[in-house]
């Protein structure tokens, strides 16, 4: 049984109220939630995250004080479908086939495209770039938690910035539990491996980070990188 947990977020995390829910998720009460800026920690397919509504750039600020996280290193967004990712993002006519073929092939999964971003993503999500990571998980309670929010949830790993990511519930930071007003106790995530992150946001395509998808396997799909 999924735990939901909901706690109050207090300016510097000194104190916390936490509800015990042992029941199935309230997905619309989450949703609520995540409208009025709170954080929530969730399970994905690749490891557990930590997000808020991408509508509030306070929110975005308190997932990086939370994490200790420099607003350097920006955020990604994850979305519940693949129509949702020009609602965030333009897609580069010349890369677009090659961007339909890997969404057709490992979305939803472990794949995070860089694009150009639009309006929509504030730009502290984004360090003050043009681009902005996108990927849609291949996690039912991740898509529903996505979906309450909107279908765009901009999300980073959920642990204090340093440590190591959390592939589990158990693995989760007890310090960094207490800085977020949402835990959702999912168990162990399906893959434990971050996702692969690929610039398609230009023609010189470039893979930044491998992860759970190779560069063999990207390659089989849209050829040489």
């Amino acid at each position: 049984m999924l735990k939901y947990f909901e706690v109050t977020f207090i300016k510097g995390f000194s104190e916390m109220k936490v509800i015990n829910k042992m029941e199935k998720l309230d997905y619309k009460k989450i949703g609520e939630d995540l409208k009025k800026g709170k954080l929530i920690i969730y399970p994905t397919d690749t490891v557990y995250g930590v997000g808020g509504i991408i509508t509030n750039e306070e929110t975005i600020k308190n997932i990086y004080k939370a994490k200790d996280r420099s607003f350097s290193s920006p955020l990604i967004a994850l979305v519940s479908s693949a129509q949702k990712i020009e609602d965030i993002a333009y897609i580069n006519e010349k890369n677009r086939e090659k961007i339909e073929k890997l969404m057709k092939t490992f979305w939803p999964g472990g794949l995070t495209i860089i694009l150009e971003s639009k309006k929509i993503v504030p730009p502290i999500m984004i360090s003050n770039g043009k681009t902005v990571g996108v990927r849609m998980p291949d996690h039912e309670t991740a898509l529903k938690i996505i979906e309450s929010a909107g279908g765009i949830l901009p999300t980073t790993s959920a642990n204090i910035s340093g440590e190591a990511t959390p592939r589990s519930y158990e693995e989760l930071d007890e310090e960094f539990k207490k800085r977020v007003d949402i835990s959702i106790d999912g168990g162990k995530c399906p893959i434990g491996t971050a996702s692969t992150i690929i610039d398609m946001s230009s023609e010189n395509i470039k893979i930044l980070r491998e992860g759970a998808i190779s560069q063999e396997q990207i390659e089989k799909i849209i050829g040489k990188i």
